[in-house]
């Protein structure tokens, strides 16, 4: 039995379906390569951009083609991209008829099995890989003794869920934890999708599926432990170019971490890496092609959560808090990353480009600008904290730097439509002051204290906190408009060096000028003597442009004004550090 173009157009995405019903339990085994419970959640976006955005065209071959480019959009994770390149392949080796055989069908996954191997850097036998060979090999085995479709997908189903049993005996971690392969498995929920379809005698896949999108429902799975992980961060990238440069991009990357996947066609193509430094692999990439999207997920984050969660509360916060790392880490801080747009390209704040590149790139252009992380996204990081938390806090630049604050309120309303518990607090800050906030939310957290209680305190110490900036360099100033030219070259001229500063309601504004950068953290100095006679400085803490050595110089004698360390000294974030110019220091406290 042939089947037509429409028909194997429907049974995909009925494969689709039945992989994103399954995205529970497939993220409650995921084991390999990172134990970090995503794999349903990857496989599951990229079913989802299969079913939304491919169309069903006049060919088989055209289909398929709209189908893998879908897949190769909107995938996400290790397995998802591992997919799409295979759907890419069977799509490459398809014919362009409107009728497809059984022999059509089994030669083109055959062949398609090569494109997913070699889109991997290091291919590891005992997952999705070999899953997707073992069940290419039992289409062409069977597809001269089946009669049709239907005995075919039978027949080579059978063999493929044996490979899936079987991948628990030949990976260590998969054995420890008594598991399959999540993304094999997820294979699996695929091709069984198919078969169902085609079993079933329909010519078209209900409507709500491409409507409505799929109810989720919770399936019970045994739990996993959680290994260590060789790098943190879950990279990927989209971009379109001459798919001959994938073999550079593919050499170039392949030192910056493993798990690495280049894949696509001259459409479109994708990358996937484990990496400890985000922003060097999106370095390396610009060298060759234009990313349209970047995407990173803190693997370690993740995997901490799941497996050794500290508090029933999730703290949130976006980029522009600064916070040391290591303080993030220990107090498992959730970190939405503002977006920062700068030659048509869209970079993830602190993650995909250091604040050192972006002035460097920026020194004879226009300043980048940043933009909001969109609601879909926020209502996305949001749901999942709320999987694993009883309640989330979230904390906030001010409300008059950036429409974050804003962003996250829409959010947590709907939630709360839910029954969910989100608190958003206008911290009225940013930077330092802002991570000082931050800092003592997560102590209090650590402490016990009640999630209204917190509120509360919080809400006390933003009225005690504040920021401020001494300015070493006035270009990026002149250069963001916040300073006239004419102005500008007058201020230079007299080697004007500003304090800036946020009011009571967190609007930027001119603290005081100095005539040297040493004369304004003199200023700085006396407002805190000033400061000490009447009150105690509870916690303070250094941030820099690019200066390490003067913010040091500067903290130490601070310590022996105020008689207790700086909290941390750290880099800002690069969208503060743009405003702020090379150079900065910020100076933060939060009263008694």
């Amino acid at each position: 039995m042939n089947i037509d173009n429409g028909k194997l157009y429907n049974a995909y995405l009925f494969g689709a379906k039945n992989v994103m019903e399954n995205k529970n339990y497939l993220n409650k085994i995921n084991v390999f390569p990172v134990a970090d419970g995503d794999t349903g959640s990857n496989l599951s976006s990229t079913m989802k951009a299969i079913i939304r955005e491919s169309k069903i065209k006049e060919s088989v071959k055209d289909s398929l083609e709209s189908i893998a480019d879908a897949a190769l959009g909107g995938a996400r994770g290790n397995s998802g991209i591992i997919f799409a390149e295979y759907l890419n392949g069977v799509s490459i080796e398809m014919n362009s008829g409107s009728i497809i055989t059984t022999e059509h069908f089994a030669n083109a996954n055959s062949k398609a099995v090569k494109y997913a191997y070699d889109a991997i850097s290091n291919p590891v036998e005992g997952t999705m890989l070999t899953v997707i060979k073992v069940w290419a090999d039992a289409l062409m085995e069977f597809v001269h003794k089946a009669t049709d479709f239907v005995e075919l997908l039978t027949l080579s189903n059978e063999r493929l869920e044996k490979s899936v049993i079987n991948t628990q005996y030949q990976l260590s971690c998969l054995k420890k934890a008594s598991v399959v392969d999540s993304g094999a498995k997820g294979f699996e929920c695929f091709v069984k999708g198919i078969l169902e379809f085609i079993k079933s005698g329909k010519d078209e896949v209900n409507q709500e599926i491409k409507d409505n999108g799929l109810v989720m429902e919770e399936i019970d799975a045994p739990l996993h432990s959680y290994e260590d992980l060789t790098y943190r961060y879950c990279t990927e990238a989209t971009f379109k170019g001459d798919s001959e440069k994938l073999k550079l991009i593919k050499a170039e990357l392949e030192s910056l971490g493993d798990s690495l996947i280049v894949a696509g066609n001259d459409r479109i193509q994708r990358v996937h890496i484990h990496t400890d430094m985000p922003s060097r692999v999106f370095e390396a990439l610009g060298k060759y092609v234009h990313v349209s999207y970047q995407k990173v997920d803190d693997m370690k984050l993740q995997s901490d959560m799941i497996a050794n969660r500290k508090a029933n509360i999730a703290l949130v916060t976006d980029s522009i808090a600064d916070l040391p790392e290591e303080f993030i880490d220990l107090h498992q801080i959730h970190v939405v990353s503002l977006n920062i747009l700068f030659e048509d390209v869209s970079y993830l704040d602190k993650l995909t480009i250091k604040t050192d590149k972006l002035l460097e790139y920026s020194k004879d252009k226009e300043l980048p600008t940043s933009s909001l992380p969109d609601v879909k996204q926020i209502h996305n990081r949001l749901s999942y904290l709320l999987s694993y938390y009883e309640q989330v806090l979230v904390m906030t630049v001010s409300s008059e730097l950036s429409g974050t604050y804003d962003q996250f309120v829409k959010v947590a309303q709907k939630l709360s439509h839910e029954g969910k518990q989100v608190k958003v607090i206008n911290t009225k800050q940013n930077s330092g002051a802002e991570g000082l906030l931050v800092m003592e939310a997560a102590r209090l957290i650590e402490q016990g204290v009640e999630f209204e209680e917190i509120v509360l305190r919080i809400t006390k110490s933003i009225e005690d906190s504040k920021i401020f900036v001494c300015i070493k360099t006035l270009e990026n100033m002149i250069k963001s408009g916040r300073l006239s030219m004419k102005a500008g070259k007058i201020a230079k001229a007299i080697g004007m060096k500003p304090i800036i500063t946020l009011d009571k309601d967190g609007m930027g504004k001119l603290s005081t000028v100095a005539f040297s950068f040493k004369s304004s953290q003199k200023k700085l100095k006396r407002h805190i003597t000033k400061i000490l006679k009447t009150r105690k400085i509870k916690s303070y803490s250094l941030v820099h442009v690019c200066n390490l050595d003067e913010a040091i110089a500067f903290a130490e004698e601070l310590h022996e004004i105020i008689g207790v360390k700086a909290e941390y000294i750290t880099e800002t974030s690069a969208i503060v550090g743009i405003g702020a110019g090379i150079g900065a220091i910020g100076f933060s406290y939060i009263l008694e």
